[in-house]
């Protein structure tokens, strides 16, 4: 075991785990932020998506000893009253349908709109490509982050 300052959603937490611990496991078992989701394991569905230093990748596959003093954004981070503006376009677009999935696709979308605040549907499925949604609501999802990033800017 080794102990980890970490820097998650503005808050500095310690947590006592082995130096391998992916960061998902770190943030839903020792911190109880339960939001992001285990999907593959394999970071290639996207489910467990949160940023380090802004950035969005899969928590999956990032052990926790590879995270420094980068901070650590989660869904529960994103908005502490759940109102960001992808936040609000879920909702006002029924994205969710089981909803797995979509911490990480918010997360994703958070990420890339920071990046590219204005995009083109094709600049928004491609940054989206790789966080799968099982029931299908691409289209919804793209239509919600159009919304939202028109709003932002």
């Amino acid at each position: 075991m080794a102990t980890f300052n970490l820097n998650v959603n503005g808050k500095t937490l310690q947590v006592d785990v082995l130096p391998d611990t992916p960061m998902l496991w770190v943030l839903r078992d020792h911190l109880d932020l339960v939001g992001t989701k285990f999907g593959c394991g394999i970071a290639q569905c996207g489910a467990c998506t949160v940023h380090l230093d802004g950035v969005a990748v899969r928590s999956c596959s990032v052990p926790v000893s590879a995270v420094g003093e980068k901070p650590i954004t989660t869904i529960e981070g994103l908005s502490e009253a759940g109102d960001h503006p992808l936040q609000e376009a879920w909702v006002e677009h029924d994205v969710p349908q089981c909803g797995y999935c979509q911490a990480g696709q918010i997360m994703n979308a958070a990420a890339f709109l920071a990046r590219n605040p204005k995009p083109t549907d094709q600049e928004i499925e491609n940054a989206m490509n790789g966080n799968i949604c099982r029931c299908g609501t691409y289209v919804r999802i793209r239509a919600a982050i159009k919304d939202a990033a028109g709003k932002m800017g």
